[in-house]
């Protein structure tokens, strides 16, 4: 699905996402990763919903988003509490929805100028 939102500023933006591809502005992903307005984090380690571990969680502290959108592919999918605990003990929130949903979303609070951070394993071919 292709995304149409204009922003001022040189944030990252989620142009399009697809099966297996998510274009972060001009520059095309075909493995997880991190999106934050002044940082792309490329090949985040999981790969699949079932290899999320607290360490993949944890990276995300020491950026210290405000809120973190976990897009967990093609279906929204809560992973176990534990998982998400290093966020809730650092006091940062946390959404989970599917991937597609992650993009527009991280792309709206992005636009309002919020410290979000969109960790989105790719929608499956």
């Amino acid at each position: 699905m292709h995304i149409q939102l204009e922003t001022g500023g040189r944030a990252n933006l989620i142009r399009a996402y697809a099966g297996g591809q998510i274009i972060v502005n001009q520059d095309s992903y075909t493995r997880s990763l991190i999106v934050l307005p002044g940082q792309v984090i490329a090949d985040w380690p999981p790969q699949a919903f079932e290899e999320l571990a607290v360490a993949h969680l944890t990276a995300l502290v020491p950026l210290r988003p405000e809120l973190v959108i976990l897009g967990t592919g093609q279906r929204q999918r809560f992973p176990r509490a534990e998982l998400l605990a290093p966020l809730a003990e650092a006091g940062i929130g946390w959404e989970v929805m599917d991937t597609g949903a992650a993009c527009r979303t991280y792309n709206i609070l992005m636009g309002e100028g919020r410290n979000v951070a969109a960790a989105l394993l790719m929608i499956e071919s």
